[in-house]
This record gives C-alpha cells, structure tokens and sequence, in this order.
C-alpha cells in the first residue's frame, strides 16, 4: 500500500465503525423511534379560571395552546412573561382568538379566582388565569413536569421558586416544545400562526 492511498484507507475505516457503532447503538436502544419518542408534558386536568369557569385538558384541543406557570405574588419573572405572551397575542392581531393562552397558578393558597381576575386585567384579555384546591393544582404541576417550591421569607411571607418556561401545546393538547419568547413579538406570533 503506497502512502497516498493508507491514509484514505484508515478514514475509511474510521468512518465505517463509526456508522457500525451509531446503528449497533440505535438497535440496543430500540430503534430511532424509540429515541425520538416525545416528552410526557400534560394530562387531565380540572381547574376553574378567574371568572369561575371550569377548564379542563379538553379546553385545550382545537387550538394551539399557550402554558405559563407562576404566581401573582410574582416580583418580576411572572409579569415580564405574561407582558410577553401579551405581545404576542397583540401582534396576531384576529388570530389570538384562535389561541389559547393560559397562566397556571403554583400558589393556590393565595391565587383565588379573584386574585386571579384582578391580577391578569393588566394583560392582553385573551390570557386567562387558572387555579384550583392545593391536590388539583398539585397534579397539573406533576402532570407538566413544573419545578415548585415553597420558599419561606425572614417577614413570615413567602415565595415561589418555579420552572419559567412557556409551554407550547398543539390543536390536540399535546406538548410540541418550549416557546421562545426571546424574539419580537412578531416572529413569535408568526410561529404561534403555524399552529393554527
């Protein structure tokens, strides 16, 4: 074997264990689609909203659906995210009501229906506010795999730490992604409409 052609052949053997490697590895782990299966977000649900409302996991289906988990005593992630999603909604213009767009409380205790109803009148008016009892409240958050924790403070007060991710759920209430907000509200909206 001359010294032009070695080199090409221990690429090329390099490249076919690869290859060997990768689909050995695919086989054991069940296959591609065993791989790629989508991620367990969402399930039933039964929660009212801040008119008093029922909504449940069958509200979902029909529309594209948006999921922010938080809680009106919130300092600062909470409303800078619903401001967010508000732009969103304002710049699909007729097609926000075409969208769901849902803001889950992790703090039952204190987010009534009516804490709930004033805190989201200054949001776009399509974002609606559920909460229920501390067990129904418990099972979303389990359901939508939310980080929750309960942080006391020195006044006797407390706070909420909590996964500040908007989830992104399709006409049949399945989870697609996150949804970045981290873009102008028209590009976000423009991918919202894709779901349409």
């Amino acid at each position: 074997m001359d010294r032009t052609t070695r080199p090409l052949v221990i690429v090329g053997a390099f490249g076919g264990s690869l290859i060997v490697g990768l689909l050995l590895m695919l086989w054991a782990l069940g296959g591609l689609k065993a791989v790629t299966a989508p991620a367990l977000i969402g399930g039933p649900f039964q929660l009212t909203d801040q008119a008093g409302q029922t909504v449940t996991e069958k509200s979902l289906q029909g529309r594209p659906t948006l999921i922010f988990f938080g809680f009106t005593h919130c300092p600062d992630v909470c409303p800078t995210s619903l401001f967010e999603i508000s732009e969103v909604l304002r710049s699909m213009g007729e097609d926000a009501d075409r969208v769901n767009a849902y803001f889950i409380s992790v703090d039952p205790e204190r987010d009534t229906a009516a804490a709930m109803k004033d805190y989201l009148s200054s949001f776009d008016p399509h974002l609606k506010g559920l909460t229920g009892n501390a067990d129904q409240v418990a099972k979303v958050i389990s359901d939508y795999r939310v980080y929750v924790r309960k942080v006391p403070l020195k006044d006797g007060d407390y706070t909420m730490d909590h996964t500040a991710l908007v989830y992104l759920m399709d006409r049949d209430g399945k989870f697609v992604s996150p949804f970045n907000l981290k873009r102008t509200p028209e590009e976000a909206a423009k991918d919202l409409k894709r779901y349409l």
